[in-house]
């Protein structure tokens, strides 16, 4: 497709994904209003803080745990499964179950388990089954109860956002707003270039997806990014609908970087792209250039995206926004609707006819 027909965009994105990527940034920024006016408990002694969800809504949970790192005062996991692991109770436990739709099966559960094992309980979800379980009063639950009406991964803002507004009412990190403020405006000044009306010469989400067009797309981040770096792959998946994949730097190092000999007819049809930030680890940086080289002499496909931004999140989401329109213009060249995701539901449904 050529990308830069706008109305051929128009008749194949049936529900306006683009829409949903042009307002990322004040979606970030509206949850970040919408959480701190949220009326929470004032949990006291909080050693350790378990946020489940799958898909959409975990990948706001590893957003924030890569961002806070360096910030909170209390390990962070996140959990993509049913249950929880056996450290996970008593009320110095907080457990945050996300589910945009609230009927995530693994959330569910995890949501029950936690409710058995006494912890201190958060549900953040648009309704559904986990916001009834939340309005229980035998579960003891808070509820961050939230807006949206597309796909969940169209609603990262949300599931960032009102996990970082959490943090901060609980007094785990310092006060993030001007930082995040900073990280939308960012994105706004990023954006002028990447929206679908910008031809694809002067577009850089348009020319990488044509780079990647008829690839195997592989994406590589560190630190702050590394969550980005999944948040791609996962975008290429549920928007393009092709197959790919991400990776961690230095983790890489120690065995994908041996994987660069066999099969040869596919690894010529790779493509692989480095996120780098200047927050990185100065060495995570060396990195990333010397795979960068050592990938291309064995005659696969590269590339770098750089974040902008100045602060470390500035860079996340800078670099995440970009992926969601790299992702979109990708779906357009194979000429699919970006939306609808029929593999994942109907996988859905089967599990429900057996469950």
């Amino acid at each position: 497709m050529n990308l830069d027909d706008i109305k051929a965009f128009q008749e194949l994105d049936s529900q306006n994904m683009i829409a949903e990527i042009d307002g990322l940034p004040d979606q970030l920024n509206q949850a970040w209003e919408f959480g701190k006016s949220l009326s929470l408990p004032k949990w006291e002694n909080i050693s350790r803080v378990l946020i489940a969800g799958m898909g959409g809504s975990a990948i706001g949970a590893d957003l924030l745990a890569a961002y806070i790192s360096p910030l909170c005062s209390v390990p962070v996991v996140v959990h993509r499964d049913y249950n929880l692991p056996a450290w996970a109770k008593g009320e110095a436990t907080l457990v945050i179950a996300s589910s945009h739709s609230g009927n995530t099966e693994e959330t569910l559960s995890a949501f029950e388990s936690a409710v058995e094992n006494g912890c201190s309980l958060l549900a953040i979800s648009t309704g559904g089954k986990l916001a009834a379980a939340a309005e229980d009063a035998a579960a003891g639950a808070a509820l961050g109860l939230f807006e949206h009406q597309g796909q969940p991964r169209a609603a990262v803002g949300f599931s960032f956002g009102l996990l970082l507004a959490t943090f901060y009412h609980l007094g785990l990190i310092p006060d993030p707003e001007a930082e995040l403020k900073d990280a939308v405006a960012a994105m706004k000044s990023q954006q002028t270039d990447l929206m679908d009306d910008i031809l694809t010469m002067e577009n850089p989400a348009k020319r990488l997806a044509g780079q990647c067009y008829g690839r195997w797309v592989t994406v590589m981040g560190a630190g702050i990014l590394a969550p980005v770096a999944r948040r791609w792959k996962g975008q290429i998946s549920e928007l393009a609908k092709a197959w790919g994949q991400f990776e961690f730097l230095p983790e890489a190092n120690h065995n994908t970087s041996a994987g660069v000999i066999n099969p040869e007819e596919i690894l010529l049809k790779n493509m692989v792209l480095f996120l780098r930030a200047k927050s990185y680890h100065p060495r995570n940086e060396l990195r990333a250039n010397l795979t960068k080289e050592i990938f291309m002499l064995e005659g696969l496909g590269t590339d770098f995206f750089n974040a902008k931004g100045d602060t470390p999140l500035a860079q996340l989401w800078t670099t995440l926004h970009f992926g969601d329109y790299f992702a979109y213009y990708l779906a357009m060249a194979y000429g699919v609707d970006p939306t609808p995701v029929a593999a994942i539901e109907g996988l859905k449904e089967r599990m429900k006819d057996n469950s």
